[in-house]
């Protein structure tokens, strides 16, 4: 959405200035960690269920007919054939949910460096500010003028 922003902006011909582009920017960061977020609590989820319908099946004699969900369609098996099937589907939910925290720990990082670099090129920039006045320099429309 931020980017629709900048592209309409941009195609209206407006300058952005550099508060809008700070703004832009930590808006990109909230949206893809607030995205991350949702997929890891669907994972998780997921997770839950499969360990659940585990939990309820490893007790049950492995002869014992079940019905399991195969793409839209319920398909009768025995526990048997299930535990394996589920076993596995539960481990590759779990690295994929690793996947999904070190990815979201890493924008978090991310964020943080972006938040002191662009704090600290702010501070910079009114500090140059200052510095400039302190000598008895002005800008007036881009040009410094010296004052003696």
């Amino acid at each position: 959405m931020a980017q629709q922003q900048v592209s309409a902006k941009k195609q209206q011909g407006m300058c952005l200035t550099p508060n809008l582009q700070l703004q832009i920017q930590y808006s990109n960061y909230k949206d893809r960690l607030q995205q991350m977020a949702q997929k890891i609590g669907d994972v998780e989820q997921e997770t839950e269920e499969h360990k659940l319908v585990l939990e309820t099946l490893e007790p049950l004699p492995q002869d014992r007919k079940c019905f399991r969900m195969i793409n839209g369609v319920l398909v009768e098996r025995t526990v048997r054939d299930v535990i394996p099937a589920l076993k596995t589907n539960s481990e590759g939910l779990r690295k994929v949910l690793d996947d999904l925290l070190k990815q979201y720990k890493g924008t978090q990082d991310e964020l943080e460096k972006w938040k002191v670099c662009s704090h600290l090129g702010l501070l910079c920039q009114s500090r140059s500010a200052e510095r400039a006045d302190s000598r008895g320099l002005q800008k007036k429309n881009k040009i410094t003028v010296v004052q003696q």
